[in-house]
């Protein structure tokens, strides 16, 4: 069985069982949190498609962690004008197990 759900402004296909890093979520580790925007649920012939989300779908998920993705850097440069800037950005996540999906 799958599942696809939309968080953080981003669309995330997932199984039972699996980890995945998503946007910031303002939980603490260790804490359940359920993921009611469905838009999608299969499970092997039968598929279920939402209009816009799926009608008492609902993906659980288990939070394991908080850290900082890796470094991102942003550089401008014009050339022989002498003109270069860097810039760094390092992205905040939430790593989640998939512990149940409803739909």
């Amino acid at each position: 069985m799958f599942a696809v759900f939309s968080s953080g402004g981003k669309q995330h296909r997932v199984t039972e069982g699996e980890t995945i890093k998503i946007e910031m979520l303002d939980a603490d580790a260790g804490q359940q949190v359920v993921f009611d925007k469905v838009l999608m649920v299969g499970d092997g012939d039968r598929v279920a498609v939402g209009t816009p989300y799926v009608e008492g779908g609902k993906v659980t998920a288990e939070v394991l962690s908080h850290d900082r993705g890796k470094k991102i850097r942003i550089i401008k440069f014009r050339r022989r004008q002498g003109y270069m800037r860097t810039q760094g950005h390092r992205q905040w996540f939430t790593e989640v197990r998939i512990t149940g999906i409803n739909g």
